[in-house]
């Protein structure tokens, strides 16, 4: 006898695929694995093998969700009325930090160099990222930071212990009183944004010492001020009256112990990450030392800034590949119309295609940290680059932080539509992902100065530029779609004069996929030739497309098996 109906009662849920959670992100990214391989850093393989199953937990996915549920509040005063400019953090943001001071990602290829160490912490990097984003923020700039502080000899052998220590110190104290350290950046103002030449803060000297490693006095603002919490930021502002900017060390405290004044206006609220802070600040004689030579200021800031933007690509590669891995685990627990979505061709079709991307950006980011470590040294001098190199660093690197990051924004979005209405609410992990993938595309430079920037890379490292294409050229002699593609890059960098920046974003863009494809020969043939036929054959390729539009001739299953094997 069938139960009768009782009113109110709930439905049994079913047909929703489960939470994932307690897989290991690094052993199931084959893609990541080979590539690590490649770049000598198999040394490294027990420690991702270790986080990658620890970031997978449900505990640790659920510290990321209180880590952005729980946003972290600003008090500009104590009781007594003294500017304190303190930020209160959820527990959670603590953990994640500790998570990733513990990797050793905040110093890893200076603290411990060793061939592959940059890929390594690159590696580790983006396990991490595919995690949480806001807490990689600090993590980066504290990164990016070290190669310009060890120019610094006398300053950096008081912050070296600090800034190499793994473990995470939450403490808001002068630095003497501290175990670790983090540091931040402040370039931007409202006036300028991108454009820092038009940043109007002023510096003036303590006392009759100027130039370098000289004590001064700051005046003015910063629009952005990444991670106000931080220990020291790294500012640029003017001098005596000059037209160009000098880069400064502003710690968070004074010599003499007290706060220094950097007072923050107001924290941003922002469309992605909710866990970091982001603000508005101004310096009322802030105190701080001159870092680098008087008026080269934006050169040493892009120091540290190109280590940034290989962040931002890793940081977006990450997005990518943890959206892949979330549509992939959906589509297989999702029916519709009689069968898993994961059977269905079309939804096969889409899954592939957005595999091939995110190896593409894997194999990318994991060659460019080779790059990086063969540009320099252990004292930090790069003499001795290899011009290839040279050129991956400075010229791949900026139109690698263009596209992929560019990329990062449709891909999101495609995977939230894997899991339909279900990925258009915030209680989805779709959600964060699509929200935070347009800062990497804005930070560090957007898509327009990034492919400016190629452009100048192009012009003042032509024999880096021709070593590379020369390189790219002998690869590409057997196979007639990479040689076409290599022909029409020449075209558009020869082409008529006054067209070059009109023609910036396909230059950039033509770069990248040209050094995706050569990289992806490295793997299995078919992947290489899935991307290829549909990024750069003219017959096949239409780079504006939507995804889902490989050539039925491909093996769409196997491309997403390999991209995330069932658990």
């Amino acid at each position: 006898m069938e139960a009768a109906h009782r009113p109110g009662t709930t439905h049994e849920v079913t047909n929703q695929a489960p939470p994932l959670a307690d897989y290991n992100l690094f052993t199931t990214d084959t893609a990541l694995s080979e590539a690590l391989e490649r770049a000598r850093a198999g040394w490294h393989r027990d420690a991702l093998e270790r986080d990658g199953a620890q970031l997978g937990t449900a505990e640790a996915i659920a510290l990321a969700e209180l880590a952005n549920r729980h946003e972290p509040e600003l008090f500009t005063h104590n009781p007594r009325g003294e500017r304190i400019d303190a930020l209160e953090f959820h527990p959670a943001w603590h953990g994640l930090l500790a998570q990733l001071r513990a990797a050793g990602l905040q110093a890893l290829p200076f603290s411990n160099p060793q061939p592959g160490a940059m890929a390594a912490r690159c590696a580790s990097y983006f396990l991490h990222a595919q995690l949480e984003s806001g807490s990689l923020c600090p993590i980066t700039m504290t990164f990016a930071s070290i190669p310009v502080l060890r120019r610094e000899p006398a300053l950096f052998e008081t912050l070296r212990e600090r800034l190499y220590a793994r473990e995470h110190d939450p403490r808001d104290l002068p630095l003497p009183q501290k175990t670790s350290m983090m540091i931040g950046m402040g370039m931007t103002e409202k006036q300028g944004g991108s454009d820092v030449r038009s940043n109007l803060t002023e510096a003036y000297p303590l006392g009759a010492a100027t130039g370098r490693g000289a004590p001064y006095r700051l005046t003015g603002h910063k629009w952005f001020f990444s991670a106000p919490q931080c220990d020291a930021h790294l500012v640029l502002a003017r001098t005596d009256g000059r037209d160009t900017l000098s880069c400064f060390f502003v710690p968070r405290f004074a010599p003499d112990g007290t706060k220094n004044t950097v007072n923050v206006q107001r924290l941003k609220s922002k469309v992605g990450n909710r866990s970091n802070a982001s603000s508005e600040v101004e310096f009322f004689d802030a105190y701080g030392v001159m870092i680098g030579d008087e008026g080269r200021g934006v050169p040493t800031i892009i120091e540290m800034a190109n280590y940034t933007r290989l962040d931002c690509v890793i940081g977006s590669a990450a997005l990518m590949r943890a959206a892949l891995v979330q549509a992939i685990h959906h589509a297989r627990h999702r029916r519709a119309f009689g069968r898993p979505l994961v059977e269905q061709p079309l939804m096969q079709n889409v899954l592939a295609d957005l595999a091939l991307e995110s190896e593409a950006a894997t194999v990318l980011f994991m060659h460019l940290a080779r790059a990086f470590e063969e540009s320099a040294d252990a004292s930090g001098a790069n003499a001795h680059e290899a011009p290839e190199a040279r050129a991956w660093r400075r010229i791949v690197t900026p139109a690698a932080k263009f596209w992929i990051c560019k990329r990062a924004l449709a891909f999101t979005g495609e995977a939230m539509e894997v899991w339909g209405g279900n990925g258009y609410v915030e209680e989805s992990p779709m959600a964060r992902s699509y929200r935070e993938a347009p800062v990497n595309s804005i930070w560090e430079g957007s898509g327009n100065v990034m492919c400016l920037d190629v452009l100048r890379a192009l012009e003042r490292e032509a024999d880096a530029a021709q070593a590379l294409f020369l390189a790219w050229r002998r690869e590409a002699q057997d196979h007639p779609v990479l040689t076409a593609a290599l022909d029409r890059l020449s075209a558009l960098l020869n082409g008529a004069p006054g067209t070059r920046e009109a023609n910036a974003r396909r230059i950039a863009q033509q770069i990248v996929l040209i050094a995706q494809a050569m990289l992806l020969r490295a793997g299995p043939q078919e992947v290489a030739d899935a991307f290829i036929a549909t990024r750069l054959d003219e017959h096949d390729a239409d780079c504006g497309r939507v995804f889902g539009t490989l050539p039925a001739r491909f093996n769409h299953a196997a491309l997403i098996a390999r991209a995330f094997p069932a658990i």
